[in-house]
């Protein structure tokens, strides 16, 4: 039995591309391509499909593309499964993807294979994110870090990782073996040491990391 994937996305190089490297996986099968939002309702309506893949910004749809896209498709089809491939990369975004129900969230400059493990492992009911994403929070909190008299320890900065990319305390602590007041706890040791009261502010620093970073990228 195949996965059955409608793949989204306004370029159509990068969608023949991915279909011609998803098509060497038996376990997968391309039932249909969108360039837009109006093309993923109306093959949605006709096609049977288990998971889409879409980018994130699509215009010239009728339903829109973003958040408010990827909410009205998570109301009118509750059983479709959604990874967002994307060169958005910020942690706050993937959070607030992730809040909706969006369980797989990939940035396109990964390995074609993230995107093949990520659509068995969202097939399989867990959520799969993009170690770009991590990553970026990782060395966001390790500069944080080191400019405070203590650092984060390791399973601090991994619970913190995991956290800011989407997944709840509950996720991680089955993730990582750990009990949940365990892995709480970590969490608030974690942002104590950055001086961090507030989940809100915990995602508004890593929004402002990243912009400084990008800002940094443009000046060279």
């Amino acid at each position: 039995m195949k996965i059955n994937l409608i793949l989204a996305d306004d370029h159509p190089a990068l969608i023949a591309g991915i279909k011609y490297e998803l098509s060497t996986i038996r376990t997968l099968e391309v039932v249909g391509v969108a360039s837009n939002s109006t093309a993923i309702v109306d093959l949605l309506s006709r096609v049977p499909c288990d998971i889409l893949v879409t980018d994130y910004t699509m215009p010239g749809g009728e339903f829109g593309d973003g958040i408010t896209l990827l909410s009205f498709l998570l109301r009118r089809y509750p059983d479709l499964k959604i990874i967002v491939f994307t060169t958005i990369d910020n942690p706050a975004m993937v959070r607030e993807m992730s809040k909706i129900g969006i369980r797989s969230v990939l940035n396109k400059v990964d390995d074609t294979g993230h995107l093949i493990s990520a659509i068995h492992a969202v097939y399989a009911g867990t959520t799969y994110f993009s170690p770009n994403t991590t990553a970026r929070f990782s060395s966001a909190v390790s500069g944080r870090a080191h400019n405070n008299t203590q650092q984060l320890t390791r399973r601090e900065a991994e619970v913190m990782r995991l956290y800011v990319s989407g997944q709840s305390i509950n996720e991680i602590a089955e993730q990582l073996h750990r009990s949940k007041q365990t892995v709480s706890a970590q969490k608030m040791n974690a942002m104590r040491k950055l001086g961090i009261e507030r989940d809100a502010d915990l995602f508004r620093f890593v929004y402002e990391m990243d912009a400084a970073a990008s800002d940094g990228q443009s000046d060279t």
